[in-house]
């Protein structure tokens, strides 16, 4: 958990948009890992099966029924963070990292889950693929597809600046 745990909790979060359910899916992934350690072949990496039980416990609770019906989408928490040595450069990075974060949640979730795997956590497309159960080729075209709105998004924003 404490190699982990913020890599997986950051996949529920971008996968659910929801803080709280980040945290109980976390907590779940943690728990099966254990109970199913038995099961873990070492065809990938820790990470990389922490990673997909992840993703398959995020998209199990997306899909549940109960879940679609009672929950309203939570906002992102802006937190204020410390200024560094100049205030004006980092609230102008932070500005730009909060656009394209919010840019990259505006994805749908098969290619923002794709885009997130191999930006932030740096996984391969073979990787990738074992996580998502899907053909390399699929993944590669996911990423594509991913990359050409972030361009249009960006495109965007900066017209109506």
């Amino acid at each position: 958990m404490l190699q982990y745990g913020s890599e997986v909790w950051n996949l529920a979060f971008v996968l659910t948009k929801r803080r709280d359910l980040a945290d109980d899916i976390s907590q779940d992934v943690f728990l099966a890992a254990y109970r199913k350690i038995d099961t873990f072949r070492g065809a990938s990496s820790v990470r990389t099966w922490l990673l997909s039980i992840a993703r398959n416990t995020a998209i199990n609770r997306l899909r549940s029924a109960f879940l679609r019906r009672v929950t309203l989408m939570d906002r992102i928490d802006d937190r204020a963070h410390d200024a560094g040595p100049s205030a004006e450069s980092e609230a102008l990075r932070r500005s730009l990292s909060n656009e394209i974060w919010e840019d990259v949640m505006q994805l749908p979730l098969k290619l923002r889950e794709a885009l997130v795997l191999q930006a932030r956590y740096e996984l391969t497309v073979r990787e990738i693929a074992l996580i998502l159960d899907l053909s390399e080729g699929t993944v590669k075209s996911r990423l594509s597809r991913a990359r050409q709105r972030m361009i249009r998004l960006r495109e965007e924003t900066c017209r109506f600046e």
